[in-house]
């Protein structure tokens, strides 16, 4: 079977790195994004092919800006082929109060955990039209549904995903493409090295797993729902250990 090409937004680090590694091992060529981490994502790169000798063409710049984007997919076409998968993982986080968040801040957190998705699906989607075959894997969170304090922005940018998420899979559904969303619960990922190791303890204790999710769990999720049938499309699967 000819290898499928699959376009990984945020993958220097975190979930995202452990998506790419985990889709590399199934021998898939990859297209890996990150904004700012540019030698971190060239070096994995690297990692990965000489690993396990896919193709992986890494590409630096942020996938809120439409131009961008749509030059990385077509760079992305003419070096790999289509985009057969796309996980929109890139995001922020921003913990505070409400009232100390400023209007920059409010629209970064939206920008990049929401606009990358309409501008990343508005490139992949027509080539899977065409093809009336795809993949798209939106990476959300437990608090999209049910809301952080002290986290507005990233709640309401989720609970964003979600509705995204089953929108454009009913839209897509009749093109034979798949739309699914990962939601996850407590990743231990740099994200979360912002709490105390005695914050860390307490938050473990609510989660019925009693530890905190690994991003490679994210990652087999990921693959296992690339490999499920098309005809589960608009779903949000909870990846968070029992908490909801």
């Amino acid at each position: 079977m000819k290898s499928k090409t699959a376009f990984i937004t945020g993958a220097s680090r975190g979930i995202g790195r452990a998506i790419a590694e985990e889709f590399a091992k199934a021998g898939y060529r990859l297209a890996l994004n990150c904004r700012a981490s540019g030698q971190e994502l060239y070096s994995f790169a690297r990692e990965l092919h000489h690993t396990y000798h896919v193709p992986c063409l890494p590409m630096v710049g942020d996938v809120s800006d439409e131009a961008f984007v749509k030059q990385a997919f077509q760079t992305a076409a003419r070096e790999l082929g289509k985009t057969d998968i796309l996980v929109n993982n890139a995001g922020v986080s921003h913990i505070g109060l409400l009232t100390d968040m400023s209007l920059s801040e409010w629209n970064r957190v939206l920008q990049v955990n929401l606009t990358s998705l309409f501008c990343c699906c508005k490139y992949a989607v027509p080539p899977m039209v065409q093809a009336q075959s795809g993949t798209i894997i939106n990476i959300s969170s437990v608090w999209g549904a049910a809301g952080a304090s002290c986290e507005v922005a990233y709640s309401a940018s989720k609970g964003g995903v979600n509705s995204f998420t089953k929108a454009l899979a009913k839209e897509l559904a009749p093109s034979g493409i798949a739309v699914n969303a990962i939601a996850c619960g407590v990743i231990d990922t740099r994200m979360n090295q912002c709490f105390t190791k005695e914050e860390r303890i307490q938050l473990a204790a609510e989660i019925p797993a009693g530890r905190f999710g690994l991003p490679q769990e994210a990652a087999r999720l990921a693959l296992s729902i690339v490999n499920a049938p098309s005809y589960m499309t608009g779903q949000i699967i909870s990846l968070d250990g029992g908490w909801q």
